[in-house]
This record gives C-alpha cells, structure tokens and sequence, in this order.
C-alpha cells in the first residue's frame, strides 16, 4: 500500500469506522467466469465478441450496460444477455471462489467491530448466490446489488445507499475495490477509496482514478482499516 492522501487530523473515531467492499475482483476470484459467460454469449452471432480487454474494462457496471455496447439491436440484446444468464448460472458455482485469506480478513474486521457491507454492480440474483457460496454474507450487514437502485458505480449512489443502511456517514467508512468504477463511486460519495491490486486492474489503470490507497494483499486490510480508524499516517 502507498501514496495515501494526506490526513488531516489524529484524533481516532468514536466507533469502528464501516468497512464497503465490491464484490468480483475484490472478494471473490470470478473473473474467469465473467469472461467465459460473454464468450457464450456472443457465439453464432456472427459479429465480433468482446476481447478480454474490452470486458474487463467494464467489470463494476451492470451487465445490461457491458452488453448493450457490443450489440446491434434490441433483440439481440436480449439473446445475448440470455445466453449469458443461462451460462453463469450453470458454471457459477464451479467458476467462483472466495480470494485466499478473504474470510479470515472479514472474521477480524468483525472481531473489532466493523459493519460491512457489499456494494456491487452485480445482479442481485447472482450476489447473494455467490456470498452464499463463499460464506461472505455471513459477515456483511448490507448487500447492495444492481437490483437495489436505479444508480449504479461508478455513480455514487449504491455506496451512500450502503451507508445509510449501515447508519454511518461518509466521513466513517472506507470502500475497496478492484476498479476504476469503484474509485470513482467511492471518491464521489466522500469514502475513503481502497484500490485492491489483486483483482484484473492494474496499478497504472487505478491510478487516474485517484485512490486514497492503493493495497497489494487483503491480508494486509485490518492493519490499514486500524490506521485509518486511529487516522493515523499510512
């Protein structure tokens, strides 16, 4: 972790700050599966299908948005974004995995009190099916998915709607994520961004986006949680 915005005073928190986090690419190692659904999608359409650099870029938006940028119509829209659903569902369980170490992180930020909260662009459908498949909703008080609001990152709406169903402000919390958009959202609702570097961003493609800290391992994330509690130097 490095390059922190400056902090502007060390006086601790009266209560565990709230701890928001993305969902695929941050918690869970779902990529692969992300990728292997568009390309189903997109075969025996005859036009082209979405390089992998060309979907990863919009991991953290809705996938309604992702797809309607590669197709030429409504109708095949909707074909492809049922042969989408149709292949997530059936591999997802084989294809999604919580990263190593992450259920141990989330048992320590419980342990010191932290309210957590999931703020993703996934389906809600998929989310609460992927925090049951790994354990993850057993540790989080919020889960806002695609499906709770008309808003999404990098807007940040979703992530002051976690807030308020946490009933904490901005001024209190801290997101990571693995994207751009999450930055974004994260900045523009007045958190404290985290950008994770384990998922399929980069350092360099995070860094536009203005991070207030940048983390090379979540096992590291207690630790800098506690400093920015104490709002200590990082």
């Amino acid at each position: 972790m490095s390059e922190p915005k400056s902090v502007s005073s060390t006086t601790p928190r009266s209560r565990p700050i709230a701890v928001l986090f993305d969902l695929d690419g941050t918690l869970i190692d779902s990529i692969g599966l992300l990728l292997a659904s568009v390309i189903h999608a997109f075969e025996g359409f005859g036009g082209p299908v979405p390089t992998e650099q060309e979907w990863v870029a919009g991991i953290g938006t809705p996938l309604a948005t992702q797809l309607k940028a590669f197709c030429d119509s409504d109708e095949q829209l909707a074909a492809v974004t049922l042969r989408y659903r149709t292949f997530q569902r059936a591999a997802h369980d084989r294809l999604t995995t919580a990263f190593p170490g992450t259920l141990e992180v989330l048992g320590s930020l419980a342990a010191s009190g932290h309210p957590m909260a999931i703020v993703t662009s996934k389906s809600n459908e998929m989310m609460h099916r992927a925090l049951d498949l790994t354990g993850i909703g057993a540790y989080m008080t919020s889960a806002i998915g695609c499906d709770s609001c008309a808003l999404h990152k990098p807007d940040p709406f979703p992530v002051r709607m976690a807030l308020q169903e946490l009933g904490y402000q901005e001024s209190e919390a801290v997101f990571i994520g693995d994207s751009p958009h999450d930055i974004n959202a994260g900045n523009s609702a007045g958190v404290v961004s985290i950008a994770a570097l384990w998922g399929p961003f980069s350092r360099d493609q995070l860094q536009p986006a203005n991070p207030g800290h940048f983390l090379d391992d979540i096992s590291d994330l207690p630790a800098l949680v506690e400093r920015i509690q104490n709002r200590a130097p990082v």
